[in-house]
């Protein structure tokens, strides 16, 4: 049953995928949030990355950061297993996932959502709850 469910669900988010590029920041080792400038925007691999990651790495010298196209498998993953090191202080590694275009970019300010309306998440909890299933019938 839950094979069942699994397959239905993940054919449903491949179905509403189908042809998508996503656009993401990518730059290596920056050490300043600069990397966010029209010059450093890529198409990502269609149907294989489908989102966009960031890594802030604290090193003596300063922040740098690293932005580029990943797959989710991948992206969630390495988030996952990297948040014991994202501390913030000397040596911190912080790894995030995004799925909407020039995620991994700079900040943009939002509106305060309202009452009425809910804030989305971008994170995708459906597709990591997804992958754990899969994990688990393995």
């Amino acid at each position: 049953m839950c094979l069942l469910v699994f397959a239905t669900l993940f054919g449903v988010l491949l179905d509403a995928g189908d042809a998508l590029q996503i656009q993401c920041y990518q730059c290596e080792e920056m050490k300043h949030n600069d990397c966010s400038a029209p010059e450093y925007i890529v198409n990502c691999t269609v149907n294989v990355q489908d989102m966009c990651q960031k890594e802030v790495l604290v090193k003596p010298d300063g922040i740098h950061y690293r932005k580029s196209c990943a797959s989710s498998g991948a992206c969630l993953i390495a988030s996952s297993g990297y948040q014991q090191f994202c501390t913030g202080r000397l040596n911190s590694v912080c790894i995030s996932c995004c799925n909407t275009p020039l995620c991994n970019g700079p900040k943009r300010k939002r509106p305060a959502p309202s009452a009425a309306t809910p804030g989305l998440r971008t994170d995708q909890p459906l597709l990591l709850l997804m992958l754990l299933m899969l994990l688990r019938l393995t």
